[in-house]
Formats: structure tokens, C-alpha cells, sequence
């Protein structure tokens, strides 16, 4: 069984460690952060740039922080139940 408060604060805060260390090397090194978006996504970003602001960061944070949560909350709840029904099942 998963402790779903547990899971979804998990996932709140990995993800809102990832988001600050994503920021900080976009900060620090746009240009390759830029190249390695566009192989991740395989989009041609040839004249885009980054606008990375402090509202900007802070509002990515709490967006990207609270949908993982959300996520994860429900990932707990539904591997729970399915978790259930197995067990019913194997009897």
C-alpha cells in the first residue's frame, strides 16, 4: 500500500527540485539548454530564445509542483485500489 499524502508530497517536492535545477541551468547556459530542448522535443528552435523571469520561474514552480502532486496523489490512490483487487482476487 502506498501512503497517498506521502506519494503526492514526493512528487511535489522532486518536482520542484527538478523545475529549480532546470531554471538555474537555463539561467546559466541558455544556449545549450536551448539545443538540448529541441532534441528532446525534436523541433527546430533556430531563432527562439529563452524568457525565463522571476514571475515566470515562480509561476512554472507552482503550476509544475502542484499538477505532480495532483499526479502522484492519484497514481497512489489508483495502484491502491488496483493493489486491492488483486489481493481479492488471489484468495
Amino acid at each position: 500500500m502506498i501512503h497517498t499524502k506521502q506519494m503526492a508530497l514526493a512528487a511535489t517536492v522532486t518536482t520542484a527540485v527538478l523545475w529549480t535545477i532546470c531554471s538555474a541551468m537555463v539561467a546559466a547556459m541558455p544556449n545549450a539548454m536551448l539545443q538540448l530542448t529541441a532534441h528532446m522535443v525534436h523541433v527546430d528552435v533556430t531563432g527562439f530564445t529563452w524568457t525565463l523571469t522571476w514571475t515566470g520561474f515562480f509561476i512554472g514552480l507552482l503550476g509544475w509542483s502542484v499538477s505532480a502532486g495532483a499526479a502522484g496523489f492519484v497514481l497512489a490512490v489508483t495502484y491502491n485500489r488496483l493493489s486491492r483487487s488483486a489481493h481479492v482476487a488471489e484468495r
